[in-house]
This record gives structure tokens, C-alpha cells and sequence, in this order.
């Protein structure tokens, strides 16, 4: 337990830091869930999962709530998929 004023506010704001940021990251992977299950859908319904998906990822890469390199990660993962199921190779 804190012992000072000081140590008491901090955990009270660590501890909504903590709520917010699990809720963040529970959103990030329930968006790309959905987009991985849109995979086996039609290409407008993945596309906009896609879209979903990135958008969270760039919103707490912003916040770092999660780090930058991971969401750049993650984006290139999901548009990477994306390509592979729904666009043609060039011959």
C-alpha cells in the first residue's frame, strides 16, 4: 500500500491507465478477430474489417498504448492477408 499522498495518486491514476489500456488492447484483437474471420467473406465485408482494424491500430500507436513498430507490424500482417485471399498476382 502507498504511504504517502503522492504514492496514493499514483496508483489511483495507474489504475485507470490500466482499465483504459486493457480495454484498448481487447478492441485491437477482438477488430482482428473479425477481420480473420471476414477472410472467408466476401471482399467488401473483409475490406471493411480491414479498415476497422487499421484505424485501432494507428489510434493507440498514437496514444502508445502499444508501440508504434507493433501496430506498423500488425497493419502490414492484416494488408499482407488482405492480398494474399483477394488480389490477383500480376503475371
Amino acid at each position: 500500500m502507498p504511504h504517502t499522498r503522492s504514492a496514493e495518486k499514483n496508483l489511483r491514476k495507474s489504475t485507470k491507465r490500466r482499465a483504459k489500456n486493457r480495454t484498448v488492447k481487447r478492441n485491437i484483437k477482438d477488430e482482428l478477430k473479425s477481420f480473420t474471420a471476414t477472410l472467408g467473406g466476401t471482399v467488401e465485408a473483409a475490406k471493411l474489417e480491414m479498415v476497422k482494424a487499421v484505424k485501432q491500430l494507428d489510434k493507440a500507436a498514437a496514444k502508445k498504448v502499444i508501440h508504434p513498430n507493433l501496430a506498423a507490424r500488425k497493419k502490414s500482417q492484416i494488408v499482407r492477408a488482405f492480398n494474399s485471399k483477394f488480389v490477383k498476382p500480376k503475371a
